[in-house]
């Protein structure tokens, strides 16, 4: 194995599944029967039948090699499915972990979506898996074939065991020696791969900004330096099946030299020609085969098990004594576990909310770019929200909107600059401390299988009726509270709109105790008068309001709006903005409707 954590994880999941392993055994001797009987059947049906003149004779004791032979063919299907429960259980328990590393990272302070946990779920787990299952059927074939062809042979001739025995010996030990040198060859194809992803995906995202700087040139040279170093590793790699081969050829083949070459003497010396043919059978139909399986196997699958499992155990580290809070649900950026009660809980309007206080937004020369080579999404952003501000987003598609949406709630870190809620630096802040500031509804409303009720109560499980019932009519959501039956009534996410969907996520966020909310193009799916409704109710519920706008009568109603314009935002209301963005007059151009509607006091019934 390529290190003792390898090692600790392969031992661990062998000894939680220490009754399977007993099936598995036991049915591997039953397998390993023709491997214990096969000689020396062989050599009584030689010496007592065919060479006595007793041709009768000799196919009976072939005729029990051969019932041997069904009885082991029996038993090899029991072993796979013994094998089954040793292996599928060790997958699962990889994959959760793979799954809670990659949302542990996603979901901390200044952590980052991992897309490489996509690879090693789909890939590096499955490629554990099957490895994992080939190394212990390759080595329980070995212990019980080898150990039966060495048993039986013992018992037909002594001196020949100990004379196939010795090479087989220094084969294992050959290969023995030169796994080390083979996994560390391994772990650089492995590492020389995944560099070589890396540097081709960032290649071909920022491909645009490539060809518009002229580093075309610079970036070949870059993906193609990758290429050569994972050639090779893999001609390196390749060589290396030579001291395979080397320990098949010690430990396989020198057993058989030997026995040709002594059967004369042997027979000299008074063993029968049953006894030196059941020997060779021992030899290249036991040994030899689990001698050959047990290298190949561990010399090809077995360094990909250690490799790829190392990679894994180091890229996912088992749950933490902090890490048993359910994962933030997809919608609304908080934890499960509210604010302990009677801590700031506060009506809002028609609907009181658990949580209470209105903060700001502080953007500090926020810079962002998606990769080294990318053009700046944002270039030094200062910006400030005011306490109980309503600010609207607006812009071209791909300007950056939802990315700025991702920096202020803390999903993804700024490559420079800072972003502060309330005073509080989001980098480095835990989540759960993140989620009493802020709230963010993306455009894809997330919900999930249960009541209409605990998915309206998600971010605020203290709710009662009253207050949930009020919330959903504050957001228009009545009527369809009405249709689906009431707070307990089940739901199926797939009978749901798309618009459905955003009002539930509507409401969940309007209960949850943060007071800045985000609206990430959150009310997309919804028809403009629902819309305004939503938004009315937001701009009533107090706090802090930051819409993504995707139709600019959002903006429209907001006090200040932040329009997108080439590489400098400009922040202002909807009449400056006319005058001064040609951005704005492009986008209110696009509406037939552009007269402000009545704006809504925010913290106001």
């Amino acid at each position: 194995m390529s290190g003792p954590g390898v090692r600790r994880t392969t031992w661990a999941a062998l000894r939680a599944r220490r009754r399977a392993l007993g099936r598995l055994a036991g049915w591997s001797a039953v397998e390993a029967l023709p491997a214990l009987l096969g000689g020396m059947l062989v050599a009584r049906a030689v010496d007592r039948g065919f060479l006595a003149g007793q041709f009768d004779t000799g196919l009976a004791w072939l005729g029990g090699l051969a019932a041997a032979v069904l009885v082991g063919a029996a038993a090899t299907g029991q072993v796979y499915r013994s094998l089954g429960a040793v292996v599928e259980p060790f997958r699962d328990e990889l994959a959760a972990r793979v799954v809670h590393g990659a949302l542990r990272e996603a979901t901390r302070a200044g952590g980052r979506a991992d897309s490489a946990a996509v690879a090693r779920l789909t890939y590096q787990v499955e490629v554990v898996r099957d490895t994992f299952g080939g190394l212990v059927l390759v080595v329980r074939g070995f212990l019980f074939t080898a150990g039966a062809a060495l048993l039986g042979l013992f018992a037909l001739a002594p001196p020949l065991a100990a004379a196939v025995a010795a090479p087989l010996v220094v084969g294992l030990a050959v290969f023995a020696a030169s796994l080390p040198a083979m996994v560390a060859h391994q772990r650089a194809q492995v590492t020389a791969g995944e560099r070589l992803g890396r540097s081709a995906a960032s290649a071909l995202a920022g491909h645009r900004d490539v060809v518009a700087c002229g580093a075309r040139e610079r970036v070949v040279s870059d993906v193609g330096r990758r290429v050569t170093t994972q050639a090779d590793a893999e001609r390196t790699l390749a060589r290396m099946a030579a001291l395979r081969s080397l320990s098949l050829g010690v430990g396989g083949w020198l057993p058989v030299l030997v026995l040709l070459l002594a059967a004369p003497w042997l027979v000299r010396q008074g063993l029968s020609a049953g006894a030196v043919l059941g020997a060779l059978v021992y030899v290249t139909t036991g040994l030899q085969p689990a001698l050959h399986a047990v290298v190949q196997g561990i010399g090809g699958g077995g360094l990909r098990y250690a490799v790829t499992l190392g990679r894994i155990l180091r890229t996912s580290p088992p749950p933490g004594p902090g890490d048993h809070s359910p994962p933030a649900s997809p919608v609304a950026v908080a934890p499960a576990d509210p604010p302990p009660a009677g801590t700031g809980v506060a009506p809002r309007a028609a609907a009181p909310v658990c949580g209470a206080g209105a903060w700001a937004v502080e953007l500090r020369a926020l810079s962002f770019r998606y990769g080294p080579h990318a053009r700046p999404v944002l270039a030094d952003l200062t910006l400030t929200v005011a306490a109980g501000e309503h600010l609207a987003v607006v812009g071209p598609s791909g300007a950056g909107k939802s990315t700025l949406a991702a920096l202020v709630a803390g999903l993804v870190p700024p490559d420079s600059g800072s972003v502060h809620l309330a005073g509080v630096p989001v980098a480095g802040t835990p989540p759960d401390a993140l989620a009493r500031l802020r709230v963010l509804v993306p455009q894809e409303a997330y919900v999930r299988t249960g009541s209409l009720g605990d998915n309206l109560r998600y971010l605020c499980p203290d709710a009662d009726d009253a207050t949930v019932l009020a919330a959903a009519h504050a957001l228009g959501a009545g009527a369809l509270v009405t249709r689906l039956g009431g707070l307990d009534a089940e739901l199926d996410p797939a009978t749901l709109s798309a618009g459905e969907r955003q009002l539930v996520a509507a409401v969940r966020a309007y209960l949850a105790p943060a007071s800045l909310v985000i609206l990430d193009e959150a009310t997309c799916h919804l028809d403009p008068p629902l819309e305004a409704t939503v938004e009315h109710a937001f701009a009533r519920r107090g706090g802090t309001l930051v819409v993504i706008a995707h139709r600019i009568s959002s903006a429209a109603r907001a006090r200040r709006v932040l329009v997108f314009d080439g590489d400098r935002p400009l922040a202002g209301t909807h009449d400056d903005l006319l005058a001064r963005s040609s951005t704005y007059r492009e986008l209110v151009g696009h509406w037939e409707d552009v007269t402000p509607p009545t704006r809504v006091p925010l913290g106001r019934a």
